[in-house]
């Protein structure tokens, strides 16, 4: 007759605790592991500098119809950084799937369960997603506006240099321009769990509300001193604007709300059920 197995019951195995450190190298490995990102990256490259380059050959051989007040305005440099309009939608996409694909899969309760403290795996995502979309940002900057000027060179047309007054202020201003848009994406992916919802908010955000800024009451006019590809996007500008005479005052409120936006994002995501 064969005792029965016995089993020595120890002391309970003290969890390893996920560090934030750790969590931040888990979401670059998932987010660098997606075919999706490296795609979005290559779209966002080849849809900005295609614009640009369209844009400053247009910008280039029109130049010689200007009038003499609007060749005073002319502003190579902000011409050459209009692709983030396109940009922007392209990194809002980077920044909803981070959130968006983990629901969408399920792979959310697996993220939760190695990493149960839910303000810190959405602050590594957000962290995550605001990196590259600054770092890929930066980067279509810089080359937007080293082609833009090339091209505006050889048509023998007025172009900046990277040491002029305000060109790398332009350029930086657009790198946290972009990374803030994608924080805002973050922040609305994790509200609404939906791609396509999200994404349709981001572009009502920065395309259609500016788009009818006009339609708006006189009181609300100051709001968009602040708003998405109005007053925040004024810091891509290489001229002052008289409209907007402060951009990083303008582009330091377009941060605010999208704080406010993240706020609401950390408070959801905490209490909602996955």
């Amino acid at each position: 007759m064969s005792s029965p197995a016995t089993t020595t019951v120890g002391t309970p195995a003290t969890g390893h605790r996920v560090g934030f450190t750790h969590s931040l190298r888990a979401e670059w490995i998932k987010l660098r592991s997606l075919r999706s990102t490296w795609y979005t990256l290559a779209f966002l490259f080849l849809v900005g500098l295609g614009i640009t380059f369209l844009a400053m050959n247009s910008a280039g051989e029109g130049y010689s119809a200007l009038t003499a007040e609007e060749k005073r305005s002319w502003d190579p440099v902000g011409l050459s950084l209009r692709s983030f309009i396109v940009a922007q939608l392209i990194v809002s996409v980077l920044g909803i799937l981070v959130v968006t694909s983990e629901f969408a899969t399920g792979l959310m309760r697996t993220s939760l369960a190695a990493a149960p403290r839910r303000h810190r795996l959405l602050a590594a995502k957000t962290v995550v997603a605001a990196a590259l979309a600054w770092a890929a940002g930066q980067l279509l900057m810089l080359a937007s506006l080293l082609l833009g000027q090339s091209l505006l060179a050889a048509q023998d047309v007025p172009y900046a240099k990277l040491g002029d007054p305000g060109v790398l202020s332009a350029v930086a201003g657009g790198g946290l321009y972009l990374a803030a848009i994608a924080l805002l994406a973050v922040g609305l992916g994790t509200i609404m769990r939906a791609t396509a919802g999200a994404l349709a908010s981001v572009v009502g955000v920065v395309l259609l509300v500016p788009a009818l800024a006009e339609m708006f009451p006189s009181w609300l006019q100051s709001l968009f001193d602040f708003w998405p590809t109005l007053g925040g996007a004024a810091v891509l500008a290489g001229a002052p604007d008289p409209e907007y005479p402060h951009p990083w005052l303008n582009l330091f409120g377009m941060c605010l709300g999208v704080a406010a936006v993240l706020a609401v994002a950390f408070a959801v995501f905490r209490r909602r059920d996955v």
